[in-house]
């Protein structure tokens, strides 16, 4: 399971203190990764800010975007931090070039996440399936390369992600909370949805 820095955010949005945040998660939870991600553009910086960040646990991974706003490549950055023992979750990939590209350079580093925002090629009107199952594919000389399925958008695509073999899936607590639904009989759940309909025009309080 990935614990994911910036969805804990969205949940403690008056956090100022970064490292003492950061600190507080970590002791909370010890012994599962949890990423961190960099905030600067500059690549300088960012390589500054993930080797402090890296030094805070050995639990943590540095979340790098696959490039900056002006769409400069990090691989070089992902090279160098790789090189020098810093795990990464290299984020904000949706195509498999980059992919390709990302893994060549934590080949030669320690356990590292590729993270593909699978929902967002969804989005797109792509199927993410054929792109993920390749990326899995692409991994597989890299023994200390997981692949992230990110931005999932429904609870099939756990199911789909097992199915291509998929190392993590991040999942939000919206689709966590579907999963009693897993196997439920569809004519008991037609029968729900004609149940919700008819609540909700109660509510309403329509007449005609």
């Amino acid at each position: 399971m990935l614990v994911s820095e910036s969805r804990l955010f969205q949940q403690f949005p008056r956090v100022s203190d970064y490292r003492a945040f950061a600190r507080e998660i970590i002791a909370a939870i010890p012994d599962r990764p949890i990423s961190f991600e960099v905030f600067s553009d500059e690549f300088g910086e960012m390589e500054r800010q993930a080797l402090e960040i890296s030094s805070w646990s050995d639990n943590v991974y540095v979340k790098i975007p696959v490039t900056n706003t002006r769409g400069d490549s990090s691989c070089d950055l992902v090279r160098r931090l790789s090189r020098a023992g810093v795990r990464l979750n290299v984020t904000a990939m949706l195509a498999l070039d980059q992919v390709r590209h990302i893994s060549q350079c934590l080949a030669e580093g320690p356990s590292s996440f590729v993270s593909v925002f699978a929902g967002r090629v969804a989005d797109t009107g792509h199927d993410p399936v054929p792109l993920m199952a390749a990326a899995v594919e692409l991994l597989r000389p890299y023994p200390n390369l997981e692949l992230i399925w990110a931005s999932p958008r429904e609870l099939l695509n756990i199911f789909q992600a097992d199915a291509i073999g998929c190392h993590i899936v991040t999942v939000t607590h919206d689709i966590l909370r579907k999963l009693p639904l897993v196997g439920k009989d569809l004519h008991e759940r037609s029968l729900e949805t004609v149940q919700m309909f008819y609540d909700d025009a109660q509510q309403a309080g329509y007449t005609l």
